[in-house]
C-alpha cells in the first residue's frame, strides 16, 4: 500500500499548507514516513535561503509530527521532486492546488503537471484548501474498463482491507457510451476485487452530460479518497493521466491519488 514514503512539496502559501497537512494525516493513517521537500531554481543563492526558511516554517506547522526536511536545486519543482522521491525511496508524493483556483478543487499548476505526466510514483494532489479529516473513510476508485484499471481494481481492494474502509468503484456515463456495456464492465470489477481479495466493493455508476456533472451525481464522504489509473499511454512505471481522467482530478471534491503504469 503506498504511503510508507511520503514527500511532500512545500511551499509557504496556501497549496503548500494544504499538501503538508494532507502528507501529515496520509503518513498518521500508515505510519509511514514523512519527509518535506521545497525545490528552488539553480544559480539562486537568495532562493536557497528562502527555501530553508520555508522548512522551518513547515517543521512549525507540523509541531511533534516526526520528519526529515530537504532542499533540492532543480530547474522545475515537479522534476525535483521527482528525483527526490526516487532517490529517498518515497512512494507517494503530495501537492498542493495551484494558487488562485476555485475553493474545494484541484487547479494543476506547473509542479503537478510534469508530476502527472512523468512521474515514477503516486501522485496525490489535495484540492484548495482542504482540511483534512481523521482518516480516511472511503476509497473511490475512476473505473474504466481496461487493463490498468483492473490492476487498480486490484490493489485499492487491498489497500481499502488494510484501512478497513469500504472501497467504491465508480463508471462515468456521459450518455455518449452504452449504458448496458457500462453496468456489465462495472459488475465484472466488483467480481474481480472480491475473487482477489473477498472485498465487496460498492458499484456506481455517475451520470451527467460531462465530467464535472457526473461527479456531482453522486455522494463524497468527508474522508473520500478518490483514485485514478495512469492512461495505457503512460510509459511503464509513470504516470501519465488521459483527457477524461485529467477532467475528473478537476472536478473531484476530495483528494485524487494518480497511481504509475504498473503499479505494484
Amino acid at each position: 500500500m503506498i504511503g510508507e514514503h511520503v514527500i511532500v512539496g512545500y511551499t509557504n502559501a496556501p497549496g503548500g499548507r494544504d499538501a503538508l497537512a494532507l502528507a501529515a494525516a496520509i503518513t498518521r493513517v500508515t505510519g509511514g514516513e514523512l519527509t518535506v521537500a521545497t525545490i528552488y531554481p539553480p544559480g539562486s543563492p537568495g532562493l536557497a535561503v528562502e527555501a530553508q526558511a520555508n522548512l522551518a516554517h513547515a517543521a512549525e506547522q507540523l509541531g511533534s509530527i516526526p520528519a526529515g526536511y530537504l532542499t533540492y536545486e532543480s530547474r522545475g519543482s515537479g522534476r525535483g521532486l521527482s528525483v527526490l522521491a526516487s532517490r529517498i525511496r518515497a512512494d507517494l508524493i503530495v501537492v498542493g492546488s495551484a494558487d488562485g483556483g476555485r475553493h474545494g478543487r484541484i487547479t494543476i499548476g506547473a509542479t503537478s503537471n510534469h508530476l502527472l505526466h512523468l512521474s515514477s510514483e503516486a501522485v496525490m494532489l489535495a484540492p484548495a484548501q482542504y482540511v483534512p479529516v481523521d482518516g480516511p473513510e472511503r476509497l473511490t476508485l475512476a473505473y474504466v474498463h481496461r487493463p490498468q484499471c483492473d490492476e487498480a481494481v486490484e490493489r485499492m481492494a487491498q489497500a481499502a482491507l488494510r484501512l478497513g474502509i469500504p472501497l467504491r468503484l465508480i463508471t462515468l456515463d456521459l450518455r455518449t457510451d452504452d449504458p448496458g456495456k457500462l453496468r456489465d464492465d462495472l459488475a465484472l470489477a466488483v467480481r474481480l476485487a472480491w475473487e482477489s481479495t473477498g472485498m465487496e466493493a460498492e458499484a456506481e455508476v455517475a451520470e451527467g452530460h460531462d465530467v464535472a456533472a457526473a461527479l456531482e451525481d453522486v455522494e463524497w464522504l468527508p474522508g473520500e479518497l478518490l483514485v485514478c489509473a495512469a492512461s495505457e499511454d503512460a510509459q511503464p512505471h509513470r504516470v501519465f493521466l488521459g483527457e477524461l481522467a485529467m477532467k475528473a482530478l478537476r472536478a473531484s471534491p476530495c483528494p485524487v491519488i494518480v497511481l504509475p503504469r504498473g503499479f505494484a
